[in-house]
Parts: structure tokens; sequence; C-alpha cells
């Protein structure tokens, strides 16, 4: 089971992190709502303070491969995470631009319609995301939202989709293992379920890998 802390703050909370056998961090770019932003340069000084055996997902709001490869050039991450739904034809543009990035497609499960993009995206990622943004409205908010969704189209999404696909939204240790046996995805992310504050939290961190390890040793 991957397990990916998001809305990693800074290099300590990094290295907290993969102590306590975290696979992946996330580190939020710019966006237009939302919690953890700390932007490209910010995101720099961590992906350059962490070893190799770490995987690094920089968080995008840009809908244009130019502009996600300016930033992905810059920040040095080796995955890019896009968090809104975008033309599929971007993700090729990225491919050949950049072929050593893997590139995760943030699917929101607002309703059932999230299943209608597997096949949109199916052919130009490398993995899924499953979240519950807010896509809608003056100020949407693509991830970070602390809110549950729908874990039967999640579990739906799976089964739809030979690719790698993680669960977030809401996620806790109080709710992580039924998450993982309803959905049964290849990782799990979690942003405000290990945070005090907005702190990386290691007593709440240390009790969500518990429970991720506890759910998967049971799958």
């Amino acid at each position: 089971m991957k397990i990916k802390i998001c809305c990693t703050a800074n290099a300590e909370e990094a290295l907290l992190a993969r102590a306590a056998g975290a696979t992946a961090i996330g580190l939020v770019g710019e966006m237009p709502s939302g919690p953890g932003v700390i932007g490209v340069e910010a995101a720099a000084t961590i992906v350059g303070a962490l070893p190799s055996d770490i995987d690094t997902f920089f968080l995008t709001s840009k809908t244009r491969a130019d502009d996600i490869e300016t930033e992905l050039v810059h920040c040095g991450a080796n995955t890019v995470q896009v968090v809104q739904h975008i033309d599929p034809q971007e993700h090729e543009r990225l491919r050949v631009r950049l072929p050593h990035v893997r590139r995760v497609q943030v699917i929101h499960v607002e309703n059932e319609h999230a299943l209608d993009l597997v096949d949109a995206y199916a052919e130009r990622v490398d993995a899924f995301l499953l979240d519950s943004g807010r896509t809608a409205g003056a100020k949407p908010q693509f991830g970070g939202t602390g809110s549950v969704h729908d874990w039967s189209i999640s579990r739906r999404f799976v089964e739809s989709t030979d690719l790698p696909v993680y669960l977030a939204g809401g996620l806790s240790s109080k709710n992580i293992f039924d998450a993982i046996a309803a959905v049964l995805p290849a990782g799990v992310d979690v942003c405000s379920g290990v945070r005090t504050d907005g702190a990386l939290d290691p007593e709440k961190l240390q009790a969500f890998m518990a429970e991720t390890k506890r759910a998967a040793d049971a799958l």
C-alpha cells in the first residue's frame, strides 16, 4: 500500500513522514484556495533536502503543459499531481517533454460523472487520485477539503481501470481501515487527518500509518 503524506510544509515534515514509513510526500503549488500551499520555490528546497527513496508529488492547478513543465523543471519533483480536470492532450505533451516525470490525474468524486473520466485519461497518465474537491463556484477547492466522498463510486472507479488509484478525501486513522476495505486502492493520501493546527502531528501520523498497515494486511 502506497502512503502519501500531503500538504508538506518543510523538509522537517518530509523527513518525519519518510521516517514513519510514507512512500511519498505532497508539495502544494499555487491554488485558488485550500490548505498547504507553499509554491514552487519552497517545494524545490524540500525536494533538494530529500533522499531519492521517497517520491515527491508536486500539486499543480495549472491546466497547460507549458506552465506545468515550467513548475516541474524548477522544483525537481519526480511526480506531478494535476488537480484540475484538464484536456487529456496536455498530459501527452507533458509525457513528451518530461518523460521521466510520472503524471497523476486527480478525479474529484462529486458524483457518478467521475466514472466517465476513466477512459478520457487512462491512456495518458500513470495513475489516478480520487479526491473530494469542489470544482464549481468562484473559489473552487482542489484538495484538502477534509471531506469524505462516496466510496462506492471510488470502488467502481478502481474496478474500471488497471492503473494504480490513490484514495484521498477526509481520511484519518479513524476511517482509513474502512476506506481501504471499501475502495481497495493501490495507495492512500492524507493531509488534514495527520495535522494539528496545520502542522504535521507525529501521534496522528503514527496512528494513521498503523491503521493503514492493519488494513493492508487484512486484504
